[in-house]
């Protein structure tokens, strides 16, 4: 029997939903278990005891990262 290997798919959520979806998709396509908020219950546990206590029970972690704007630069206005 073939091991299932769970992956914590972390990033900033809003900016990068298209792409978190994208890699969770492609991770159940190659028969890994993903495992980020999107699937985090209600609990009494604090968020980050909960994000603790599923990154223990992982075996890889992968961090999705972009950059992010907050506000325009002058440089998207030379457009």
């Amino acid at each position: 029997m073939n091991k299932k290997y769970q992956v914590f798919v972390s990033s900033t959520y809003k900016d990068l939903k298209e792409e978190r979806m994208a890699v969770i998709r492609l991770l159940l396509k190659m028969g890994f278990i993903p495992v980020g908020m999107e699937q985090f219950p209600a609990s009494n546990m604090s968020q980050m005891e909960y994000i603790k206590m599923m990154l223990d029970s992982c075996d890889y972690y992968l961090l999705i990262l972009c950059l992010l704007y907050t506000s325009p630069s002058p440089r998207d206005k030379r457009q």
